[in-house]
C-alpha cells in the first residue's frame, strides 16, 4: 500500500515548510508571524506546529506588508 499524497492547495493544514512554498515566505517570517500568543490561524500538536491554510489566506488579505 503506497501513501496518497494530498496537494498542498487542497490540505487545510500546512507544515512550516508547505506553507512556505504554498504563501512565498520564509520558514523563519512564518514562525515569527505564527509565535503570537492566541494566533488564531495556527494549530499546535505537541510542539508541532502547523498553518491553518484558509484561516491565514485571510489574515493575509487584509495585511499590505509583513
Amino acid at each position: 500500500m503506497s501513501k496518497k499524497e494530498v496537494p498542498i492547495w487542497e490540505k487545510s493544514n500546512l507544515t512550516l515548510e508547505e506553507a512556505a512554498a504554498y504563501f512565498g515566505i520564509g520558514v523563519n517570517k512564518l514562525r515569527e508571524l505564527t509565535d503570537e500568543r492566541g494566533c488564531d490561524y495556527v494549530l499546535w500538536v505537541g510542539t508541532k506546529r502547523l498553518i491553518k491554510r484558509r484561516k491565514f489566506d485571510e489574515r493575509l488579505e487584509h495585511l499590505f506588508t509583513i
